[in-house]
């Protein structure tokens, strides 16, 4: 086990959150639930206070922490996609009841979460030799805003969008 677990604050939406990202991706669960022993900031004795999860082999804690804490894309989760289909299935589910699309793959949950949902294909664009393709690859991306990989392919290979 890791020494070093993120920690994210709810507002009692910790379990909910902690059961939405474990369905979503392969080698995730549920490790412990642990109540308030005591009525505490976090919420009567009895409520949850704590989760411990693991989201595809990376342990996570989620915090009910009694009181509405935003989060910020200072700190976000970039989860890489094998294809569009992954891309659409968890761009949808994190988005679904109440979250918000922004600019290049990410996105909020609706527990304030900022997520980047992204094609690995995107790292081998980037960073190929080609520097034009690369170029045009990153005009691609800031121009989206959930990421398409047929698009992506297209400016790789200076074709024009379909």
């Amino acid at each position: 086990m890791s020494k070093v677990s993120p920690c994210l604050w709810f507002n009692g939406e910790a379990e909910e959150a902690a059961n939405l990202y474990v369905s979503l991706l392969p080698g995730s669960r549920i490790e412990t639930v642990q109540k308030n022993v005591i009525d505490s900031p976090g919420g009567k004795a009895g409520t949850v206070l704590l989760v411990e999860f693991t989201l595809a082999g990376q342990r996570f804690m989620a915090l009910n922490g009694g009181m509405r804490m935003e989060h910020t894309h200072a700190v976000s989760f970039a989860i890489d996609c094998v294809d569009q289909a992954e891309v659409d299935r968890l761009w949808n589910a994190l988005l679904a009841a109440g979250g918000a699309a922004e600019q290049c793959g990410w996105l909020r949950d609706r527990y304030g979460v900022a997520w980047q949902i992204v094609p690995a294909v995107v790292r081998q664009y980037l960073g190929g030799p080609d520097a034009a393709a690369a170029a045009r690859v990153m005009q691609a991306v800031l121009g989206m805003i959930k990421l398409d990989i047929e698009g992506l392919r297209r400016a790789y290979e200076g074709k024009s969008a379909a």
